[in-house]
């Protein structure tokens, strides 16, 4: 450990306890941690004070040992207005003599007014909807916990009640409104849509277990402690981890469309997670609009990207259960002093943007119950590349394909992420015949990735390549089609493709490089046309190539069309008047040549 500093005002030690603030006696730590190997007891009336970002960590192997009807008081900013939602974990519990940790609710909370003075939040009745900045007050109509279901139906109801067990999350919507008030933080309580909570109770601490369903049922969760946890080294180790996909899943709203309380007009969505590179790697929320049941209709935008290496204090995520589901123990082990910002991977939806701003050299080093040595991590993002496909002109699906030396081909746990929610419309990886938003991958510029496309209809998407992060590998980058056999572009180019209602799963490929053993056919051999008035294709071959064979496709890749053995004829017509109305594919294969494919439309 590195050196601590705080100030200790009238504080004696007890042998019962390795921290012991005796009654009416404070701690105070400013922009520094405490360590305590072992326990702590704050006794009646005593107070242990977190400021500027300071921090409490605690080295036990076991469960927790705190007691005492003193309380811990740490500071944790929102970033919602009263009509939407963060997800939380309280790094506090109620303070007792009782031993252990103990469950949490909203009448723990308080607006700070002074360094160490605060003012316990006012609970509304469950019929008020909107919380208000000043004086603090909480709409508890809306704080409800999700234990483990795929169902909205299934979040329970909270309101004001301190049933919320240490390690669960729990949703809360914020405020309307401001407070000025400045008491020497970064900024003040609230300057809109970022209200700050003082979180007082007795600290959380030791093993803490968390239950998660059978695959696929999630279970809101989140970091259980008065510290910041390496969320990376929690999904890839942590006892019984393997009950979840090693993905960890955080709820976005939209900000900008947080204009009242009705469901359908929500508009949200989960970004997801994986422990994929150096510091991990995180893709946005895909937004969604919903139906009065909760359920999701049509994607509307895409959310932020942040850092999430290490989940700050009272950070709230999904996790979801694999196979039977099961037990996954949070331990102290997890716990590290890390501050708040894009800089240092971590982040609570601020300071929005995606890189880090050092992105060269090694983390320094970091305060760390385990004892690990930061100092050997690089402090930069996880190469990748981050492809944006337009789904009809009405949805964006971000997903990231990530270069991870450690990675296989095949899905790799806590790594790989599969896609956290998935509407109409969609776009994903594909990996055991299932879509993932995260892939990771050891680079080789010879590997094809499997790209599958998702509609409910007959659809146009737009692919391609919306960023290259740490990566100089390759200068280009292609779409290919197993059906036609061409290359497209999407280095930053779109690509407009037409897929069948349903999905198409084993079309398209990402690839790194043309094959070279072939010429390719371009659009200067051939052209394709569709007269619709005379319900005939015709296929033009101005250099006199030696026609192999013309075949037509339905946009799903079914065979309607196949005519071989053409010549070299300048022109062939076929007619179509027994097609119905939609996109097709014709695939012209001349022997001087790769394929050639193109899209028609046929219309009546």
């Amino acid at each position: 450990m590195k050196k601590i500093v705080f100030l200790i005002y009238f504080i004696s030690i007890s042998s019962f306890a390795q921290l012991y603030v005796s009654p009416s006696s404070f701690v105070y730590a400013k922009n520094a941690f405490i360590f305590v190997q072992q326990d702590v007891n704050l006794d009646t009336n005593s107070n242990l004070y977190l400021r500027n970002e300071a921090q409490l960590l605690q080295g036990s192997a076991a469960t927790s040992a705190n007691v005492g009807a003193g309380k811990l008081s740490i500071f944790q900013e929102g970033t919602c207005n009263n009509f939407a939602y963060n997800y939380w974990c309280s790094p506090v519990g109620n303070a007792s003599a009782t031993v252990g940790n103990e469950p949490f609710g909203i009448t723990m909370l308080g607006q700070p007014t002074s360094t160490t003075a605060t003012t316990t939040a006012i609970d509304l009745p469950v019929s008020n909807r909107n919380g208000i900045a000043n004086p603090l007050s909480i709409a508890s109509r809306w704080i409800y916990k999700f234990l483990s279901s795929t169902n909205y139906s299934q979040w329970i109801p909270v309101f004001n009640a301190s049933t919320i067990n240490s390690g669960q999350g729990f949703s809360m919507k914020g405020t309307s409104g401001t407070d000025g008030t400045n008491i020497g933080e970064t900024a003040v309580n609230n300057p809109g849509n970022a209200q700050r909570y003082d979180f007082r109770g007795k600290p959380n601490d030791g093993n803490i277990n968390i239950s998660l369903g059978a695959s696929p049922n999630n279970t809101l969760t989140g970091n259980p402690y008065p510290s910041a946890i390496d969320l990376k080294k929690f999904l890839s180790t942590a006892p019984g981890i393997a009950a979840s996909t090693g993905i960890a899943y955080f709820w976005e709203h939209d900000k900008a469309n947080a204009i009242n309380h009705l469901l359908v007009n929500y508009r949200g969505g989960y970004g997801a997670y994986s422990t994929a590179g150096a510091n991990g790697t995180y893709v946005p929320a895909t937004y969604y609009a919903y139906d009065d049941t909760g359920a999701q209709t049509i994607s509307t935008g895409a959310g932020m990207a942040f850092q999430r290496r290490f989940s700050p204090v009272g950070q709230g995520f999904m996790m979801q259960g694999s196979g039977a589901g099961g037990t996954v123990t949070m331990t102290n082990d997890m716990r590290v002093f890390v501050k708040e910002a894009a800089a240092n991977f971590s982040q609570f939806e601020r300071n929005s943007g995606l890189s880090n701003t050092s992105n060269s050299g090694y983390l320094p080093a970091i305060p760390a119950v385990s004892g690990y040595d930061y100092t050997q991590v690089k402090a930069e993002d996880t190469p990748q590349i981050r492809f944006r496909t337009i789904l009809n002109n009405i949805a964006v699906r971000i997903t990231a394909l990530a270069f991870d030396p450690e990675a296989t081909d095949a899905v790799d746990f806590s790594k790989d992420a599969p896609t956290p929610s998935s509407g109409a419309l969609d776009s994903y990886f594909v990996l055991n015949s299932k879509p993932y938003v995260i892939s990771a991958i050891n680079f080789d510029e010879n590997k094809r990735i499997p790209i599958g496309f998702k509609s409910d209809t007959d659809a146009i998407m737009k692919f391609r390549v919306n960023e290259m992060i740490n990566f100089s590998g390759v200068s280009a980058v292609y779409l290919f089609d197993k059906l036609t056999n061409n290359y497209h572009d999407v280095t930053y180019n779109d690509f407009e493709i037409p897929i069948a209602a349903g999905q198409t799963n084993d079309r398209y490929e990402v690839t790194f490089k043309k094959e070279t053993n072939a010429i390719l056919a371009n659009s200067l051999d051939f052209v394709v046309s569709q007269n619709n008035t005379k319900q005939i294709m015709v296929v033009s071959n101005p250099n006199g190539l030696n026609i192999n064979s013309v075949s037509l496709f339905d946009i799903s890749g079914k065979l309607l069309l196949d005519k071989t053995n053409l010549g070299k004829s300048n022109s062939f017509e076929f007619s179509t008047i027994n097609f119905s109305d939609g996109i097709y594919i014709v695939k012209v294969s001349a022997s001087e040549k790769e394929n050639f494919g193109q899209t028609i439309i046929i219309k009546k």
